[in-house]
């Protein structure tokens, strides 16, 4: 009998290199969400780099529907913390906006300028900003690390104020990274400095989640292994603790397509994210 076990920990969650190609992105993103904000603004319908902390990276951009919106999606950027900010993903506002919602897209600090932890109250103040400012549920959304940032965000540590949480309705992690551990063994942790204590408050996958959430965990199917794992995992887990949860792997879709269904009102991914 053979066992599997991981030895190359960089290759493990390094997805650029396993796909053919992968070096287009992110900056394959620029454009489409450069002509997105254009569209929505020739309309008034975009509101850019607004504050919603003192932070020099603490500020959001707010998409609207035509007509009233009918709740409130928050999109949560990848980047392993370290890198990206709000102006790559406009364009995955799209699919929710014509379905009536309002999206937001925060940037944040990036490590190694702060930790993990801080990262998250940083998103929770991004949250509650908007939250003030668009009635209704509101739906979170993130990829990669920022599937780690949104389901912390329904953790019973979570640093979201409780009456925002309460809005919350739905929670999508795409190909997140919900157990830390793993993370410490790559060279990046040079920067991002997780520790054992850091990794144990942090991890989604090793808290509870708040009561009545709805979490779906959806992953592309070509992806690496690792991302695959951790998807099945959060969902497993959450599953166990009184969570309803969802595990999607959406065919031939790497770490990077996985994301197109956002800019289509009609994909399931979209649709998924704001079911009732």
């Amino acid at each position: 009998m053979s066992y599997f076990r991981i030895t190359d920990w960089e290759s493990a969650y390094t997805s650029d290199a396993y796909v053919v190609g992968g070096d287009r992105w992110p900056a394959a993103w620029v454009e489409p969400a450069r002509a997105f904000r254009d569209s929505l603004a020739k309309t008034e319908r975009a509101e850019l780099d607004l504050a919603y902390g003192l932070g020099a990276r603490n500020r959001f951009d707010l998409f609207l529907p035509v007509e009233k919106p009918r709740g409130l999606v928050v999109f949560i950027h990848g980047g392993y913390w370290l890198e990206l900010d709000k102006s790559y993903w406009s364009h995955l506002a799209a699919g929710p906006v014509a379905n009536g919602y309002a999206v937001a897209i925060p940037s944040y600090t990036l490590c190694p300028d702060i930790r993990l932890a801080g990262i998250a109250k940083e998103i929770a103040a991004a949250i509650g900003k908007v939250a003030d400012m668009v009635d209704g549920s509101v739906m979170l959304v993130g990829h990669s690390a920022g599937g780690q940032l949104a389901t912390r965000m329904v953790t019973k540590t979570s640093p979201l104020a409780a009456p925002v949480q309460a809005r919350i309705r739905h929670v999508v992690s795409i190909s997140g990274v919900h157990d830390l551990r793993p993370i410490m063994k790559r060279a990046m942790n040079d920067h991002l400095r997780i520790d054992a204590a850091e990794a144990a408050a942090e991890s989604p996958a090793l808290l509870e989640p708040v009561e009545n959430i709805r979490l779906t965990c959806w992953v592309g199917g070509a992806e690496r292994a690792e991302f695959i794992r951790q998807t099945a995992l959060l969902a497993n887990i959450w599953t166990g603790l009184g969570a309803a949860t969802n595990a999607v792997v959406d065919p031939d879709q790497n770490h990077f397509t996985v994301l197109d269904g956002l800019t289509d009102a009609t994909h399931p991914l979209t649709r998924t994210l704001l079911s009732e």
